[in-house]
């Protein structure tokens, strides 16, 4: 299996050389999940010689348009194509139930003679508390990740750990950094792809790079950083970390272990 990141930008990534940080896991038969679907990646699949027609499958971590933006086109697109079926869509139940409402309905809901709803468009697959799914053999397990609190509750924002030929993978999403919480899953994986903030003025939403720096050295030498800003990035490898992952970058899961290649 190998996963494909058709970008590994932050939210507001702009111009052709990169984009949201979306990525789509690819099983040896070229079956596909695409992880997060942000507003750009038509543009993104496009780049990497795909298009909606081979989107059957994807997972959405939160509510954000770099996350979400995106399945309005696939949406409409497989809903008026009949050669597609009706895509496959995994997501925790307190996400999903803000998902239309408060995401899509109001450029979805309205179609030529009916009203529309998610499962118009989606075969909606809602994943349970504390719990996982399953998607080609392989389990993914949802990690509640802390990445915006509004000061009344915890915005729902869920990362994956998932083994692939006997590689533990932890990846993100979006996230504040707090090993209290998930520390863990950062313990048990032989791998992370893990958020990280570049901005000269970084977020609080974000775990920024000078943050991740003060990392153990067993964790730091693990770890894949990704969601980064436009601009010069630090010397991540000289840092003690694997790198920054470069859009296009593919990370090849085998039996004989983990390599790597570039599709763009």
């Amino acid at each position: 299996m190998k996963l494909l990141f058709l970008g590994s930008g932050s939210a507001f990534t702009v111009g052709a050389d990169n984009f949201q940080s979306n990525m789509l896991l690819i099983d040896k038969q070229g079956d596909k999940l695409l992880i997060d679907c942000g507003s750009d990646v038509r543009f993104s699949l496009h780049k990497a010689g795909l298009s909606y027609q081979d989107i059957t499958d994807i997972y959405i971590s939160h509510l954000h348009a770099d996350h979400v933006g995106g399945l309005e086109y696939i949406g409409f697109t497989t809903l008026f194509n009949p050669q597609c079926p009706k895509p496959r869509l995994y997501v925790s139940k307190d996400v999903e139930s803000d998902l239309w409402d408060r995401c899509l309905s109001g450029g979805m809901r309205d179609i030529n003679s009916d009203i529309a709803d998610l499962s118009t468009y989606f075969d909606v697959r809602k994943i349970d508390c504390e719990a996982s799914f399953t998607w080609k053999q392989t389990t993914f397990e949802l990690v509640r990740v802390i990445h915006i609190h509004n000061g009344f509750y915890l915005m729902p924002s869920y990362g994956l750990f998932f083994t692939i030929e006997g590689i533990k993978v932890l990846l993100t999403t979006d996230t504040q950094l707090f090993l209290q919480e998930n520390g863990e899953f950062y313990e048990a994986a032989d791998i992370i792809f893990h958020d990280c903030e570049t901005s000269e003025y970084p977020s609080p939403v974000h775990v920024s790079y000078g943050e991740l720096v003060q990392l153990p050295p067993q964790i730091k030498r693990k770890m894949w950083l990704y969601g980064y800003q436009p601009g010069s990035l630090p010397d991540a490898p000289q840092d003690g970390f694997l790198g920054f992952v470069k859009p296009g970058q593919v990370f090849d899961f085998s039996a004989a272990g983990m390599t790597q290649s570039y599709s763009y």
